[in-house]
């Protein structure tokens, strides 16, 4: 079997973070030209970014049980924040932004089974959840420390792929 290059290495570890996010190459690429303007280490910025994404955080409060499911959910438009109709999966929730599924929409099976989940599993701490309302906060913006779930990942590769 053939050694792997470092080239390779990076490219497998985009193509692992994408692969989470569920992100083409464009919209990939634009988020990482986003944290490369923002102060800080740039790694941690992208991780950032996609965990603020709206589907992303839609996924983290157990309204869906999937990312996937979770874009649908914000694209068939059963999703408000702060009071106003949002369908666009990439947008990015700020600190103090409050999320709502629609009245009708907390009754749906899909919902409804996901949130299930929530009491087995909890919440990560940057965000709280009311399941019984379809409605959250987004606390605080995320830090690299409270991706958990994130910890296979070597997002430094990802800065030295793109740097090339």
């Amino acid at each position: 079997m053939r050694k792997v290059s470092n080239y390779g290495i990076q490219l497998r570890e985009k193509q692992k973070l994408k692969r989470i996010y569920c992100l083409l190459e464009k919209q990939f690429k634009i988020f990482f030209e986003k944290a490369v303007r923002m102060k800080g280490v740039t790694g941690e910025n992208l991780l950032t970014l996609l965990e603020r994404r709206l589907d992303n955080i839609i996924y983290r409060m157990h309204f869906a049980s999937s990312r996937k499911q979770a874009r649908q959910i914000v694209k068939h438009g059963h999703v408000t924040i702060n009071g106003r109709k949002v369908d666009i999966p990439s947008y990015l929730l700020r600190a103090g932004d409050e999320i709502v599924i629609k009245e009708k929409s907390v009754g749906m099976t899909a919902i409804k089974d996901s949130l299930k989940e929530y009491t087995s599993s909890g919440v990560v701490p940057w965000l709280e959840v009311d399941p019984d309302k379809g409605r959250g906060k987004v606390v605080a913006i995320p830090r690299r420390s409270d991706l958990i779930d994130m910890k296979d990942i070597n997002e430094q590769l990802i800065v030295e792929l793109y740097s090339k």
